[in-house]
């Protein structure tokens, strides 16, 4: 089951999808949820960046489903689609302060190359976006917080040196 979150700052909401439901789903529907999916992701994506005032997130997940559906027929846009993709969710990770994650060339090489693990790696790393993008504090690896160190004892003062010993004089004698 997927986890709706609120998208901080605005009314837009996402999901946090178990990545695997995205294979079975769309095993299951013998790849029509495959691009129900696309659609969705690229529609959060573009949510994070009207949120920070940025089109750098895409603008419209529309167009990007139509590249992977009709445009085979072309046969570069699903390519091109799926590369802006990958490059609009590193833009969204930076965005929301969260692990950038893989560089685009290897989501695009992973998902044209073997599609269904590219989408479930894809989908990890989404799902890091959208926990940044809603506040949650797992956005980022947790940092070790320094332990206060324990109080040292001051230094004992060292003993005062001693005076030398002046020889004793005799003046009864004059």
């Amino acid at each position: 089951m997927a986890e709706v979150v609120q998208i901080r700052g605005s009314t837009e909401q996402g999901k946090i999808r178990h990545p695997f439901g995205v294979l079975g789903l769309s095993i299951v529907t013998l790849g029509i949820y495959w691009w129900v999916w696309y659609y969705k992701l690229n529609k959060e994506l573009a949510d994070i960046g009207r949120v920070h005032d940025t089109e750098e997130c895409g603008t419209s997940p529309g167009t990007s489903l139509l590249a992977v559906t009709l445009g085979v027929f072309i046969i570069v846009p699903p390519f091109v689609s799926i590369y802006k993709t990958w490059v609009r969710k590193r833009n969204a990770a930076r965005l929301v302060g969260a692990e950038e994650g893989l560089e685009p060339w290897i989501g695009w090489l992973l998902m044209v190359v073997v599609s269904m693990i590219g989408s479930i790696v894809f989908q990890f790393e989404m799902n890091k976006v959208m926990r940044a993008a809603s506040g949650e504090a797992a956005a980022l690896p947790p940092q070790a917080e320094p332990t206060p160190a324990e109080p040292t004892p001051a230094p004992a003062p060292a003993p005062a040196p001693e005076a030398p010993e002046q020889p004793v004089r005799d003046d009864s004698s004059t």
